[in-house]
């Protein structure tokens, strides 16, 4: 049994399947006691157990969005109005490794990371709106434009809800009201524009989300305004 060590750094994680050590790993990563690595360790170890289970409520709950959420439904209408086809058979739940909520690709659909704590019709939403964009305004998915890039993060974090300020001020402890919304998905877009294959690092992205700010924040469509 591994003793729940990386190289010669204690990480305060045991990989096990006993209940007990279980139970100490988890009360180690909600104290604190943990690495870097022993919390990237916990959270694999989680994701692998549960998978099946994740990836079933994760289903259940995109069936329901698909059935009973205005804001999805909303979209996805505008989609199929410019000749798309968003449905449960392109809307794919999965386990992620990576730290993300979802991702699109043109050609294959929405996937949605089902071991990812994220609400999951916020998720859903901000890649329909990745999805209009691409069917809309033709944003460029294969050349990496970062202008595009940053235009498209922009629009899907401020009009899916992920910015709402009670989301911030419970969930990510950013307290500021004055500004709250545009301050959040500045930095939410930053961060998706930096992970981007050709983008330097976080400066660059920074620069490039001010430069199309103005323009792409103002814009709401297919909404008349921010819906949430």
């Amino acid at each position: 049994m591994s003793n729940g060590r990386s190289g010669s750094e204690d990480t305060g994680y045991t990989f096990t399947n006993d209940p007990w050590i279980r139970w100490r790993n988890t009360y180690r990563y909600l104290t604190g006691q943990l690495t870097e690595e022993g919390y990237r360790q916990y959270r694999k170890g989680r994701d692998d157990r549960y998978a099946a289970s994740d990836c079933k409520s994760c289903e259940d709950q995109r069936d329901y969005l698909l059935q009973y959420s205005p804001i999805v439904r909303f979209m996805q209408q505008k989609i199929n109005d410019l000749g798309g086809n968003l449905h449960k058979g392109n809307i794919r739940c999965i386990k992620c490794d990576e730290p993300q909520g979802g991702g699109l690709h043109p050609d294959y659909g929405i996937i949605l990371c089902a071991n990812r704590p994220e609400p999951l019709e916020d998720t859903l939403t901000h890649e329909m709106v990745h999805a209009y964009d691409y069917l809309r305004f033709k944003v460029d998915f294969e050349t990496h434009d970062l202008r595009h890039a940053a235009c498209t993060e922009i629009r899907a974090s401020s009009l899916s809800g992920e910015c709402k300020f009670w989301r911030e001020f419970w969930h990510r402890a950013q307290f500021n009201v004055t500004y709250q919304h545009q301050e959040c998905v500045k930095r939410r877009a930053t961060v998706s524009v930096a992970v981007r294959p050709n983008c330097k690092d976080r400066v660059e992205a920074a620069k490039v989300v001010n430069e199309v700010w103005d323009s792409c924040f103002a814009d709401t469509r297919p909404f008349d305004e921010i819906y949430k």
